[in-house]
């Protein structure tokens, strides 16, 4: 959760798989109402494919609305206005924890790559691709992207995008994800989607493979 005094954000980490000091960084973003434990059970599912990265899954800077949980914003009010007001407030949370985790573990400003899960997915992509430093990679479990007419405005680089979508999504609508992709492609970011027919508001044993190869691939490439 934030910290009341200063606003940083902490939660539950795991890694790395190789042991020793990590060379990457994967930080995990959670869904609405859930926390940091939620999402770093991921983390030895992924860990034979970033063996030396350190997963972190931050709690949420804001409790949820019902008492339980965290989120990253209230969604009392589900307009895109709101919606935006409420990602640009959460973003600075992100990016902070982001720069003081490369720090502390003493490595470069891109050493790093951005996961979320529906909320934490809409946070991901949008603060990943606004950060000075460019992310190895961003993968987007059920989510959405913010503010998309901002973004050519507002994008300072290109990392890869996965996008990873239920088609039986009833919470938030695997169109968002179309959407997504049209949009980053229109914006030159390099995307990569998966559609999973029959899945709903969940992350199954295809995105799970999806995502270790993608995060495979971009510490990869980034050395």
């Amino acid at each position: 959760m934030a910290n009341e005094q200063d606003g940083t954000l902490t939660g539950p980490s795991w890694g790395p798989a190789a042991g020793g000091a990590p060379r990457q960084l994967v930080v995990l973003c959670h869904g609405l109402g859930a926390d940091g434990h939620d999402l770093i059970d991921l983390a030895p599912s992924w860990g034979p494919a970033a063996p030396h990265a350190l997963f972190v899954s931050p709690d949420a800077p804001f409790p949820h609305d019902s008492g339980y949980g965290r989120q990253w914003w209230s969604v009392a009010d589900r307009s895109p206005a709101a919606t935006e007001a409420g990602v640009r407030r959460a973003a600075p949370f992100l990016d902070r924890f982001v720069a003081a985790e490369l720090a502390r573990l003493g490595l470069p400003a891109e050493a790093y790559a951005l996961v979320g899960f529906s909320q934490g997915a809409m946070m991901a992509l949008f603060t990943g691709l606004r950060r000075a430093a460019a992310p190895r990679a961003i993968l987007a479990f059920s989510g959405a992207l913010v503010a998309p007419e901002s973004l050519a405005a507002e994008l300072t680089h290109r990392p890869p995008v996965l996008l990873v979508h239920g088609e039986a999504d009833e919470v938030v609508p695997v169109s968002r994800s179309h959407e997504a992709e049209a949009a980053l492609r229109a914006a030159a970011v390099p995307v990569e989607s998966v559609y999973v027919p029959r899945l709903g508001h969940g992350i199954d044993q295809s995105g799970l493979s999806a995502g270790g190869l993608f995060l495979q691939r971009a510490f990869a490439a980034g050395g």
